[in-house]
């Protein structure tokens, strides 16, 4: 893992998740001034190359341009693959959540549908999408109503979703929401893992503009929860001892050892961009710890 401070990708790529193919780490981010949804490709999650096309080139007739926030792309059977996205929806005129398929991890990705995947318009909106399989084989969606848009409360939901991930089969569960002083007035980027028969929730938090965003967790014994909260964060501009300016928009890249990749983004010194970082995420007692190099 490079020094604290040193961005894998030094440009804006927020929001990053990070899949692994037999092959190579892809790498997708909110949109660019040239691309809906960014890529990026590794073959060592250390050195990165961005891809000059757009990942999810066409956007759905109900999504607006300039807002496509926060992509999680899956892998849900051969040659396919499912990725989520959050977009600006014209009606309701709220953020929503998409999906798109393709035979190709780095795309081009096609809507699926003609509307949105989740837009729940009375909690504001979701956001946020990130997608899970359990042990069991049961895929799952995960998202946050975007309810700091107009004074509502932000829970982090789950639902099942169809075998190639492209419907919901269940009705969403409201896992946890903002309820610690770190935390403001929202929680958001929900990441879910699996580690040893039980579940780790890891999620952002604060206000994402500056050094105030942070990355926390909750822990539970059923994917289903309940959740308990780490009463403080597990990585902050503070406990980075200012290496990372409001780390967030986390995905976690597992290992088959006890040592995980916790991606995320954080501010560079100008406050102009989120570029992408890493660092090693050990467990202790059921607990995520992070290694600060």
């Amino acid at each position: 893992m490079p020094e604290a401070g040193h961005f894998l990708i030094d440009q804006d790529f927020a929001d990053p998740d990070v899949l692994t193919t037999p092959d190579s780490f892809f790498a997708y981010a909110t949109n660019s001034a040239a691309a809906n949804v960014q890529v990026a490709t590794s073959s060592d999650l250390e050195h990165w190359t961005v891809s000059q096309t757009d990942a999810l080139p066409e956007l759905p007739a109900w999504a607006t341009t300039g807002k496509t926030w926060a992509p999680d792309v899956s892998q849900v059977g051969p040659n396919q693959f499912v990725m989520y996205y959050g977009a600006a929806s014209v009606d309701p005129a709220a953020q929503c959540i998409g999906a798109a398929t393709s035979s190709s991890p780095d795309g081009p990705f096609t809507p699926v549908g003609d509307i949105p995947l989740v837009c729940p318009a009375d909690e504001g909106g979701a956001i946020d999408p990130a997608s899970f399989l359990d042990a069991d084989g049961t895929r799952y969606l995960l998202w946050k109503n975007d309810g700091n848009c107009c004074g509502l409360d932000t829970w982090l939901q789950i639902a099942k979703v169809s075998p190639d991930g492209a419907q919901l089969t269940s009705t969403p569960t409201k896992l946890t929401k903002q309820t610690l002083p770190w935390e403001g007035h929202v929680v958001e980027a929900p990441t879910l893992i699996r580690h040893d028969g039980s579940y780790a929730l890891l999620y952002s938090a604060n206000d994402y503009s500056a050094g105030e965003y942070k990355i926390g967790y909750a822990t539970a014994s059923s994917v289903l929860g309940p959740y308990t909260k780490h009463d403080a964060p597990l990585l902050s501009t503070t406990l980075s001892k200012n290496g990372y300016s409001g780390p967030g928009g986390q995905d976690v890249v597992q290992s088959k050892n006890e040592v995980d990749s916790l991606i995320f983004h954080s501010w560079n010194d100008s406050l102009i961009y989120r570029g992408m970082n890493a660092v090693k995420m050990n467990w202790a007692n059921g607990h995520p710890v992070i290694e600060i190099p």
